[in-house]
């Protein structure tokens, strides 16, 4: 069938992307731009996940080198990348999401070009680059000061990294769901956290928990990717377990989308 004679052409697939891309990148610029004028949003992003670093290595100094399956330092970069991840990514876009909901931001940005996803991801975008920023640094820094040898396989690390950054931006924008406000974000954050450092590897290794608390925890929303970052850096896990990880990363992919799509909110609460 024949299209109308006066139907828009739809323009390439090319010039779409650029468009999206463009739009995507004022809106990064954008939220950059307010991020560095909110000093409480700008520690967290900058400061907090040095300062968790630290009292995770004090943490794992109490334990002893032969029980750490990546050694003192090993687990320690393995720990402060799912930190960095967690703090910037997840804890840092709850509070600007919800920070730009509250001034009505967001609805304004409804009414123009930019789409539901392109704002979404604009509004990721300085979190994201934040955060590998400073897993970059840490690597860095790891090399150097701890003298921990390069990731064995740096191909399974950046595909934990962008699995983590993507799945954490969905989860951010679903617990905006159950934020009324930038104050409660430190309380709505707080459950996947804890839940996140104790069960999923950041703090503790999931090795030292007994079996059937560690095969439990494999099912929690960051053990998937925490799993490829510390293959990434050890060059340790099998097909099985990555499998495993990866299964258990779409799935909460999955949810997490089904979650930002009924229950995300552009306006505030009335």
């Amino acid at each position: 069938m024949n299209a109308p004679a006066n139907a828009p052409a739809k323009a390439p697939a090319g010039a779409r992307m650029n468009a999206t891309a463009r739009r995507m990148g004022s809106l990064g610029r954008a939220e950059l731009t307010l991020l560095g004028r909110n000093k409480n949003n700008l520690f967290i992003a900058l400061l907090m996940p040095l300062l968790m670093i630290l009292v995770l290595r004090s943490t794992l100094g109490q334990m002893s080198p032969d029980e750490l399956p990546g050694g003192m330092a090993g687990t320690t970069l393995i720990g402060g990348t799912g930190m960095v991840l967690v703090l910037v990514v997840y804890m840092g876009l709850v509070s600007a999401l919800v920070a730009r909901r509250e001034e009505l931001v967001l609805k304004r940005l409804r009414t123009g070009e930019a789409t539901d996803l392109e704002i979404l991801g604009g509004a990721a975008l300085p979190s994201a680059a934040i955060a590998l920023l400073q897993c970059v640094v840490l690597s860095v820094g790891g090399a150097l000061v701890l003298d921990v040898p390069a990731p064995h396989r740096p191909d399974l690390l950046v595909l934990g990294l962008l699995a983590a950054i993507l799945l954490l931006a969905g989860l951010a924008a679903a617990t905006t769901a159950i934020t009324r406000n930038v104050e409660s974000a430190g309380l709505t954050t707080l459950p996947f956290f804890l839940i996140s450092a104790m069960g999923s590897g950041l703090m503790v290794p999931r090795d030292l928990l007994p079996d059937l608390v560690a095969s439990l925890t494999q099912l929690l929303p960051f053990s998937g990717v925490m799993e490829f970052v510390r293959a990434g850096w050890l060059g340790v896990g099998d097909t099985k377990d990555l499998a495993t990880a990866a299964l258990t990363t779409l799935a909460w992919g999955v949810l997490t989308v089904f979650a930002v799509r009924k229950w995300f909110r552009w306006e505030p609460r009335r």
